[in-house]
């Protein structure tokens, strides 16, 4: 009997957050493997700001998913059979090409090997230890380069990514201030993973907040949402500012487009913009597990990931990425991790 494989197919572009007309949950027999190739079981999908800019008919780094394919997302899986000299059955991969279903058929080239961190559970190389580690790390430490002393502010500071540039640029010296939505997310920030403050968005006046949390200015941002929040920190930054930008997450389900600051205070504060990918410092990443590994294991630095069971809700999943409804990385557990 052929195994089956349901799969998350895109029907049509979402306006605003994603609707269950959107996408449909399809199965089709998984097809017979070719040379090279190998099948993954996923065991866990991440589920990330970008899928949602995928889903658009814009153009972005990567092309949009087309009408009618199977929705594009990052999974860690196990490789239960293969036709490649590179993997062997249950081997643990990571693969950004088998897409939102129970398995995927992929070619051996776009598959990497996962390595699972001393003392950390395997959700750790979906997060932390993953690209959202790498892209707060190299975000923090090769675009912002904070030195001892200066106020650097994170938006969406409760998610996956800022939590941890947070506390990274804590161990570099800085003073953090971190954006997040709720008193819960603000205390955690503040109480457990040492930020120096926090702006609850939803119940205080961002800009009133900052002038009494950075009274001297902001010197570094860490951008992850845009529009008006990222507004508010734009006319407190500092001459020679420089803000790293991550993230435009209000912007993903817009329906017209967000407002945008004053770029006239580029010329006037001499300041720095970037934007940076993730995929950039791939080639880096063991100067990542270097650093950010001790930190880990001497609790320096802490982490979270909020696990949604079951491929059927990834739709419903994603749109906490934009309501808030939840906390630090999320992932969906399509199936059980093997036996270690």
């Amino acid at each position: 009997m052929a195994l089956m494989n349901r799969q998350w197919v895109l029907r049509q572009r979402p306006q605003g957050l994603v609707q269950d007309a959107d996408l449909e949950l399809v199965t089709h027999p998984v097809p017979d493997l070719e040379d090279g190739q190998v099948l993954i079981r996923t065991i866990y999908l991440s589920l990330d700001p970008t899928n949602r800019t995928w889903m658009n008919d814009a153009v972005g780094y990567l092309p949009p998913v087309g009408l009618g394919d199977v929705m594009r997302g990052l999974t860690l899986g196990v490789v239960e059979q293969s036709r490649s000299g590179r993997f062997a059955e249950g081997d643990i991969v990571s693969t950004a090409m088998g897409g939102w279903g129970d398995y995927g058929v992929v070619a051996d080239s776009a598959v990497s090997k996962v390595h699972r961190a001393p003392g950390l559970p395997l959700t750790a190389n979906m997060s932390v230890m993953g690209m959202t580690g790498m892209t707060a790390y190299f975000g923090v430490t090769d675009v912002l380069r904070p030195e001892p002393g200066q106020t650097m502010v994170i938006s969406a500071a409760a998610g996956a990514v800022g939590s941890i540039a947070g506390q990274v640029a804590k161990q570099r010296g800085a003073r953090v201030i971190g954006i997040a939505g709720g008193p819960e997310k603000c205390r955690w920030l503040v109480e457990e993973l040492g930020f120096d403050g926090a702006v609850d968005y939803k119940n205080e006046d961002v800009g009133e907040a900052l002038d009494r949390l950075c009274p001297d200015g902001i010197d570094l941002n860490f951008e992850n949402v845009g529009g008006d929040i990222m507004i508010a920190v734009w006319n407190r930054l500092n001459l020679k500012a420089r803000m790293a930008v991550c993230g435009m997450v209000s912007a993903y389900n817009a329906t017209k487009r967000p407002p945008s600051p004053d770029l006239s205070r580029l010329i006037t504060h001499r300041m720095t913009v970037q934007g940076f990918l993730v995929m950039d410092y791939a080639p880096r990443a063991k100067e990542m597990v270097a650093e950010l590994g001790p930190w880990l294991a001497s609790g320096k630095v802490k982490w979270k990931v909020h696990v949604d069971d079951g491929l059927e809700g990834a739709v419903t999943s994603l749109n906490r990425l934009f309501t808030g409804d939840h906390d630090g990385k999320l992932l969906v557990r399509v199936s059980e991790e093997p036996a270690s």
